[in-house]
């Protein structure tokens, strides 16, 4: 009986977790046969999942991902050449712990963006700040961030996120502005942060993408030689209507 008004007192002090765990062990007849240490781990136990469960949520929430990918619903049936050893090692998050890079190429449909979502989702439930922007509208929002006085404040805020996810790199021209901000983005996060890049471009094409050879080898230097590619060829999984 007395469990009635702990459990109100646990949720005046936002302690959902153990509130749900205490009034659960009171339903059950088994917890009887648990001491008190037992009882209390699996209460505090509980309180630590449901913050995880929230965190977790809240970084999903700020990533903006694309897909509500994860690494369960990847199909390695499909013959899309996904080196299913690299991909597996990647899902460790040990990429994200040293600072390194993704690169995800491949044909349009082969599940690129399905891939990168995948391992964001990954990250953010390893603890890691995510975000995702596709370049093509990425790169317009930067420029207008110049003249509305948020450029140095969205730079700072790039900086600080552990997984920056880049959509379809190189699919048009970019301007001399576009090369300059890429460099101060990649600068910023080189040896400090991870980013994830989709293209239909291989790497090797990349340097021609960009325009000018000195920004150029500037950008690559910074993003390629710490990075794991993933290089995906074959049909259109749109093709099978089915989950990436």
């Amino acid at each position: 009986m007395l469990n009635h008004p702990t459990v109100d007192k646990l949720h005046q002090l936002r302690l959902t977790g153990m509130a749900r765990a205490l009034a659960s062990q009171a339903q059950s007849s088994e917890s009887g046969q648990l001491t008190f240490d037992e009882r209390f781990g699996l209460i505090v136990d509980s309180e630590v999942a449901e913050r995880e469960s929230r965190q977790n949520a809240s970084r999903l929430k700020r990533a903006k991902l694309k897909h509500a990918a994860t690494p369960e619903d990847v199909d390695y049936r499909h013959p899309r050449g996904l080196d299913r050893a690299l991909f597996a090692r990647l899902i460790s998050g040990q990429w994200v712990k040293e600072h390194q890079n993704v690169l995800i190429c491949g044909p349009t449909g082969v599940g690129k963006t399905f891939l990168a979502c995948a391992l964001a989702n990954q990250a953010c439930r390893q603890g890691a700040s995510v975000l995702y922007v596709r370049l093509p509208r990425f790169l317009p929002a930067l420029a207008i961030s110049r003249g509305d006085g948020s450029y140095v404040k969205t730079l700072t805020q790039l900086a600080r996120t552990d997984v920056l996810v880049i959509d379809d790199w190189a699919l048009a021209p970019l301007t001399d502005e576009s090369r300059r901000d890429l460099l101060e983005i990649f600068d910023d996060r080189h040896g400090t942060r991870s980013t994830i890049i989709t293209s239909q471009l291989q790497v090797k094409h990349w340097h021609a993408s960009i325009g000018d050879p000195t920004l150029a080898d500037a950008i690559l230097d910074r993003l390629v030689h710490q990075a794991h590619t993933l290089d995906l060829d074959g049909e259109s999984l749109r093709k099978c209507k089915k989950p990436q």
